[in-house]
C-alpha cells in the first residue's frame, strides 16, 4: 500500500481510540462526506458465527448472476484492503489513500477523532458508490444495534448463528446479545435468520413482530445446492444466504445459485493448504464446528494444533473440543494487545502440550513432522500463518 500523505498511519493510531458502539459518529461523518450510502442498495448481515462465510457466499451468487456488488467484511486476514472488495477484488491501495484522505480532510475540525471502524464504514459507502455497485453485501463489526453497519435501511437483515461472544459489550446472557444482533432489523424489512437457541430465537420473533418485519426462520440446504466450504456448518450458512437473497426480492436462478455456492471463496475457513489446514475458529462454537467438520474427514491420523487466541474468547472450552481431535496441541503468541498467553494456556491442557516463543519457529517444526497441522484459534493467528507461508487471500 501506498500510504501516500500519511493516510494509513493517521488510520492506525486510531485503534489507540479504541472501541465506541454507537451511531452518532457514522451519521455525522456521513454527512460530512455527503451521504454515499443514500444511493446503495443494501444486505445486512450480523450473527456471531458464519456471518463471514454468509457473506462471501451471498457476494458469490449474485455475481454469478451478473449483479455487481461490494463487499465489507472484517477483521482482514494479511492486508487491511480484504475488507472491501468489489467483483471479488480488493481496493486498490492508491485509491484508498484518497477515500481515507478525504475522510481525513473532512473531519480535520472535529474535537475527537472517529474510531477506526467508523472511519472504515464510510470508507466503504465511498467506495461502493464511486464503484457504482448494484448491491453491498455489509457485515456487522461486532453487535448490531450500535455497530456502525447499522446507519443502513437495507433490502433484508440477516442472523447467522448467535453464541457467547463479545460479553463484554454486548451482554452476559444469550438473550442479551440476541438482542443487539437483532438491532439491525428494520421496520417492516424482512428478516433471515438462521436457527437460533431458543431464548435468541425468542428475542429475534419478539423484534421482528414490534417492527412488522416478515421473520424466515432456516432450517437446512436444499438437497439441489452444495457448497465450496468444508464443514455441515457451511451448509446451514448457505441456506441462510440463498433465503436473504429470496426475501430481498432479488431475482437469480438456481444455475447462479449453484454456481455461486460452488465457487465462493472465503479464505481461512478449513482451508487446505497441502498437509495444513488454515480456519479462524474463534470462539467455543466455532471451534466445536471445526472439530466437527474435522471429523468428517476421517484422516488416518489425529492433528497437531497450533493455537493461539484472544484472553477474552473463553479458550479453556475451546481447548476442550480440541482435545477430541488431537493429542498434541503447541500453544503460540499472536501478535495483539488482547492476546492470551501460551504459558496460562497450557495450564488448561488435558494433555501434554508445547509452548513456542513465536508461531514462525512452531509452524515450520509442525509441517517437518509429516502429520497433518491444523492452526485455529484466532483469525489473527490465521493472518499470521498465511503471511509465513507466502499465501494471499484475495486478489488485487
Amino acid at each position: 500500500m501506498t500510504n501516500s500523505d500519511g493516510v494509513l498511519s493517521w488510520l492506525d493510531r486510531t485503534q489507540h481510540f479504541g472501541i465506541k458502539l454507537g451511531l452518532e459518529n457514522t451519521h455525522r461523518l456521513l454527512d460530512a462526506v455527503g451521504c454515499p450510502e443514500k444511493g446503495l442498495t443494501f444486505i445486512h448481515v450480523a450473527g456471531t458465527n458464519g456471518k463471514g462465510s454468509t457473506c462471501a457466499m451471498i457476494d458469490s451468487i449474485l455475481r454469478e448472476a451478473g449483479i455487481r456488488t461490494g463487499l465489507y467484511t472484517s477483521p482482514h486476514l494479511v492486508d487491511l484492503r480484504e475488507r472491501f472488495r468489489v467483483q471479488g477484488t480488493m481496493i486498490r491501495a492508491e485509491t484508498f489513500d484518497r477515500i481515507l484522505a478525504r475522510i481525513r480532510n473532512a473531519t480535520a475540525s472535529w474535537d475527537h477523532t472517529p474510531t477506526f471502524f467508523e472511519i472504515t464504514t464510510v470508507a466503504a459507502m465511498l467506495y461502493f458508490q464511486e464503484q457504482n455497485v448494484d448491491i453491498v453485501v455489509l457485515e456487522t463489526g461486532m453487535g448490531g444495534r450500535l455497530d456502525s453497519t447499522n446507519v443502513v435501511t437495507p433490502a433484508v437483515s440477516v442472523i447467522t448463528k448467535i453464541g457467547m461472544d463479545h460479553q463484554q459489550w454486548l451482554g452476559e446472557t444469550l438473550a442479551k446479545i440476541a438482542s443487539e444482533k437483532a438491532g439491525i432489523i428494520k421496520l417492516g424489512v424482512p428478516v433471515v435468520s438462521a436457527q437460533q437457541a431458543p431464548e435468541a430465537a425468542c428475542v429475534i420473533a419478539e423484534t421482528a413482530t414490534r417492527l412488522d418485519a416478515e421473520l424466515v426462520v432456516v432450517s437446512d440446504l436444499d438437497q439441489r445446492f452444495a457448497t465450496g466450504l468444508q464443514g455441515p456448518h457451511q451448509r446451514e450458512n448457505a441456506a441462510v444466504a440463498i433465503a436473504a437473497l429470496r426475501a430481498a426480492r432479488i431475482d437469480i436462478s438456481d444455475a447462479a445459485i449453484h454456481s455461486g455456492l460452488e465457487n465462493v471463496e472465503w479464505p481461512g475457513r478449513f482451508q487446505k493448504i497441502g498437509n495444513l489446514w488454515l480456519d479462524g475458529a474463534h470462539n467455543p462454537d466455532g471451534v466445536q464446528a471445526l472439530c466437527e467438520t474435522w471429523k468428517n474427514q476421517r484422516l488416518p491420523e489425529r492433528p497437531i494444533i497450533l493455537f493461539g487466541a484472544l484472553a477474552d474468547k473463553g479458550a479453556e472450552t475451546m481447548l476442550d473440543h480440541l482435545h477430541e481431535i488431537s493429542d498434541t496441541i503447541w500453544l503460540v503468541p499472536i501478535q495483539n494487545a488482547r492476546a492470551a498467553d501460551p504459558t496460562a494456556l497450557a495450564t488448561l491442557l488435558k494433555h501434554e502440550g508445547k509452548t513456542w516463543p513465536n508461531l514462525d519457529d512452531a509452524l515450520d517444526a509442525a509441517r517437518r513432522s509429516g502429520l497433518p497441522v491444523l492452526v485455529t484459534g484466532s483469525l489473527y493467528l490465521i493472518g499470521e500463518a498465511m503471511t509465513h507461508l507466502g499465501v494471499t487471500p484475495f486478489r488485487d
